[in-house]
């Protein structure tokens, strides 16, 4: 991909919040001037990529759950530790998820916002209940998720329309099904996740240096199955996938050695959840071996994941947030020099 370089230095989206902020929907000024500090951070560090640090939500979800009805937030918490969102019923978009805030964002920056999302198949294996099916709700996580791919879909050619260039989709849930002993596929099994991301990242035009990516997860498997990695790739025509790449391990190398050439890899080479640096020289012969099996100008480098997926509960404090970010941008002008 000929502008891969324009997102070269890379992260999931979310940052950790300042202690001033202490929940979303706090009073509006106090987050506005946060997420003002966040893009100033962004650009100190030289991310090619700014967000708004996830700051407005709950958790990386929020985007969706928080503006889309159908929804009931419950009492339960998710192995995940999450807490537990149930569909009622049939979700309906009431506005914009994210585009409105992201407008505001392009003004504080000449660096194009970057936009984050959950999957609709993340959000369709993890909400449908089939006890809710005879009073109203979805008859099948399959129908959710279809659902939920239009909503997300009509948000993506939005963001796209106001000048957003680089939009990524979460879905933690992916690389347990490409295991060689993959994990119980829940609510939506492997095939249904494939078509439903599938329906949300295709537009009808996509304009010059639009890149559409998706996380599948933040650790690799032991072992991969090949033919399900390909699967996945072949099926989701997603432009970026956004992949572990911290831990040196051979599942992280079949996840790459799996991906067609014509998609662009953003590999996480650092880890998010710990404060300990990394050695420059043991990341970068990982990338090298990257590197021979994928062009190196077709990717990008970034955090193993967001710095804090729940606002209140950061991985990080903020001064090892920020060391973190800094490495990744020394590794990238390792490899690239200052072609960003």
């Amino acid at each position: 991909m000929a502008d891969t370089f324009n997102y070269r230095i890379d992260h999931h989206g979310s940052l950790v919040r300042p202690v001033t902020l202490t929940a979303p929907g706090d009073d509006p000024g106090s987050l506005d001037e946060a997420v003002a500090e966040a893009v100033a951070l962004q650009r100190k560090v030289r991310s090619t990529v700014v967000t708004d640090g996830d700051f407005p939500r709950e958790d990386f979800r929020g985007a969706v759950l928080g503006t889309v009805s159908g929804f009931r937030r419950t009492e339960d918490t998710g192995p995940d530790g999450l807490s537990r969102w149930v569909a009622e019923s049939m979700p309906k978009a009431n506005g914009p998820l994210l585009a409105d805030r992201v407008a505001r964002l392009a003004e504080l920056t000449v660096i194009a916002p970057k936009a984050s999302l959950p999957s609709p198949a993340y959000l369709a294996a993890t909400t449908f209940d089939p006890g809710l099916a005879a009073s109203g709700g979805p008859a099948s996580a399959r129908e959710l998720g279809e659902a939920l791919a239009e909503i997300i879909q009509a948000e993506i050619a939005l963001l796209v329309s106001r000048g957003v260039r680089l939009i990524q989709l979460n879905n933690p849930l992916l690389l347990g099904h490409l295991a060689s002993d993959p994990a119980a596929p829940g609510a939506l099994s492997f095939e249904d996740a494939l078509a439903v991301e599938a329906m949300a990242v295709r537009l009808e035009e996509r304009p010059e240096g639009v890149r559409i990516g998706v996380s599948p997860g933040w650790e690799a498997p032991a072992a991969v199955d090949r033919a399900r990695a390909e699967r996945l790739y072949g099926e989701v025509p997603a432009d970026r996938w956004i992949l572990p790449y911290d831990r040196g391990t051979a599942g992280e190398t079949d996840l790459l050695r799996a991906l067609p050439e014509d998609r662009d890899a953003c590999l996480g080479v650092v880890d998010a959840t710990t404060p300990e640096l990394e050695e420059i020289d043991m990341v970068l012969a990982r990338i090298d071996a990257a590197a021979e099996i994928k062009d190196i100008e077709d990717m990008a480098l970034a955090p193993s994941r967001g710095f804090a997926d729940v606002a209140a509960r950061p991985l990080l404090g903020a001064e090892d947030q920020r060391r973190k970010l800094v490495l990744v941008e020394t590794l990238a002008r390792y490899c690239w020099g200052n072609e960003f």
